[in-house]
């Protein structure tokens, strides 16, 4: 299965692909999150969600805190 848009298309906005595993990883999670609190329901899941807000530009490698917070 390929990636769909293409990585060099997500490169554009995220510089490697470890970040964009960061990246991807914590707006799907808030994706969830908010879908859950308000009881949305996705038409698509999470992380394809966020790959697609990714390749449109909405966030990159400095628009989301990829640290992990304790809880």
């Amino acid at each position: 299965m390929m990636l769909y848009p293409a990585m060099n298309k997500l490169t554009e906005y995220v510089p490697n692909r470890y970040m964009m595993v960061n990246v991807v990883a914590r707006r799907a999670r808030q994706i969830a999150e908010a879908a859950e609190t308000t009881g949305e329901h996705l038409t698509e899941k999470p992380v394809t969600l966020a790959i697609n807000e990714v390749a449109e530009g909405n966030f990159d490698a400095n628009s989301i805190n990829t640290t992990i917070a304790d809880e």
